[in-house]
């Protein structure tokens, strides 16, 4: 009996240790995948969730071999479209309703953690030491820490890839464990040909030029003018405790100017974007995140970004950029044309 029940353990932990050994395979095998890509290109829906509200988008991911990306982001309620641009030349934000684009000194993506690139999943299971791989019914379940700078509630994620280590879905989950970031991946396209001015800024602005044509707009004065009629003021529902709004006031041009005193004061500045007629490149001094539904720029204690044809600037002397951002997030700005 003695020797029947040694066997029975050994059996056992031999029967743990190999499914431990699997699960590690399994990593090793969708690091070893990544890295053997010259490209890819992934489309998919990444759903933010910020306070109560969930915004969609299409998401279009197209990447080569030395740092090239291109990441377009369809907004699902209003088509807002935004393109992340990254070659040799930097990192842009287009904006092609606007006929603008933003240019970064940034590091991005590695700068934080994106659900929706291979390699900065990678890089997360790789600066994570405490790596937890569980066997799920279709494949294994990977979790992981992620960074998140400007959002220090966002600590881990949870990757769902099949038994030939293809990810399906990423879920980035906050402290108490609700899902706040859901990359579901619907096509993957491995080692994808892309055309020689995909990732080049020139080849973007022509494609915009070229689907605009059927639909030009003639601006008149009066669609140009700012003026306090054309979109609502949009207000924070967090403010900090102690802190009230205290004026608001709104110049000849439209600009309208929001000013919160108290323990944590700041400001926030609202005005109609207008369009560029001519294509030019603006130079940003910060890093780009999602800001409200959003890729806006996020510099130190200040924050500015696009949204529904109304440019926000907000900035503070006396609260943390993350705490900035916890402000503008609360703001409905989604609905705020007319």
């Amino acid at each position: 009996m003695l020797k029947k029940s040694i066997g029975l353990i050994i059996t056992g932990l031999l029967f743990f240790t190999g499914c431990g050994a699997k699960n590690d395979d399994i990593v090793q095998k969708l690091k070893d995948k990544v890295n053997k890509l010259d490209s890819y290109q992934i489309k998919g829906l990444l759903e933010i969730t910020n306070n109560e509200t969930t915004y969609k988008y299409d998401i279009d991911v197209g990447y080569e071999k030395d740092e090239k990306y291109r990441v377009s982001l369809k907004n699902k309620t209003n088509d807002h479209e935004q393109i992340i641009l990254k070659n040799s030349d930097g990192v842009y934000v287009l904006t092609p309703e606007l006929n603008k684009s933003f240019k970064f000194q940034s590091e991005w993506p590695y700068s934080n953690s994106q659900s929706y690139l291979y390699q900065t999943i990678i890089n997360d299971i790789e600066n994570d030491d405490d790596v937890k791989v569980d066997t799920a019914k279709d494949g294994y379940t990977i979790t992981t820490k992620v960074n998140y700078s400007n959002n220090k509630d966002l600590v881990n994620q949870k990757i769902y890839v099949d038994k030939n280590a293809n990810i399906k879905k990423v879920e980035v989950l906050d402290k108490n464990g609700i899902v706040k970031i859901k990359m579901t991946y619907k096509k993957v396209n491995n080692n994808k040909s892309f055309d020689k001015d995909y990732f080049k800024l020139s080849g973007n602005i022509e494609e915009k030029e070229t689907n605009d044509n059927s639909n030009t707009k003639q601006k008149t004065d009066q669609e140009t003018k700012t003026t306090t009629n054309l979109f609502d003021i949009a207000y924070p529902l967090y403010i900090p405790d102690n802190t009230k709004l205290t004026s608001q006031d709104t110049t000849e041009l439209g600009r309208t100017i929001l000013t919160f005193a108290g323990d944590k004061s700041f400001t926030i500045i609202e005005e109609l974007a207008t369009q560029d007629d001519d294509y030019h490149t603006i130079s940003v001094n910060g890093d780009l995140d999602f800001v409200n539904d959003v890729i806006g720029n996020v510099s130190d204690r200040a924050v500015s970004w696009i949204s529904n044809g109304v440019e926000y600037f907000a900035a503070s002397n006396t609260m943390e950029t993350s705490e900035l951002l916890e402000v503008v997030n609360s703001m409905n700005t989604v609905t705020v044309g007319k």
